[in-house]
């Protein structure tokens, strides 16, 4: 039997799935602080133009306004990808306590794949991790979303 997801990552993968629905590459993200919900985001670099709209790096900012501050120290990230490294450095930056992500990305992520950031000595700030939390379901949102493009 199958443990029920975490609430914050059910929120994350049906962010991800609007995500898909509006063609942007299915990817939610959650910041949590005391188990609230402090801000969300979905891709947006189609919608906004912008290559840096990853969904964690939307979430992170909505976070520091909504708590206004720069630093998230004591809030979790929950995303349904395995984060590249550009939001691995924005994780970092926001000292964010605890990761949680659902599906691994080989060829992008950052965390355990690739440049594995946060094992690098220069890395300030190391949040807990915690991988494969929803990860059937998102990496299935992902291979349907790119086989529908090819």
């Amino acid at each position: 039997m199958r443990m029920p997801l975490p609430p914050p990552m059910r929120i994350a993968l049906d962010l991800a799935a609007e995500a898909a629905a509006a063609g942007e590459v299915p990817v939610g993200a959650v910041v949590t602080l005391d188990n609230a919900v402090v801000a969300t985001s979905a891709n947006m670099m189609v919608m906004a133009n912008d290559p840096t709209a990853h969904a964690e790096i939307v979430a992170i900012r909505r976070a520091a306004e909504q708590l206004g501050r720069p630093r998230l120290d004591r809030c979790d990230l929950w995303v349904t990808l395995e984060p590249c490294a550009m939001c691995a450095g924005a994780i970092a930056h926001a000292r964010i306590a605890r990761l949680y992500y659902g599906a691994d990305d080989p060829k992008g992520g950052a965390v355990l794949h690739g440049p594995r950031f946060f094992a690098q000595p220069t890395c300030h700030h190391r949040p807990e991790l915690y991988a494969g939390i929803g990860g059937e379901e998102a990496a299935q949102q992902l291979r349907t979303f790119f086989a529908a493009r090819r």
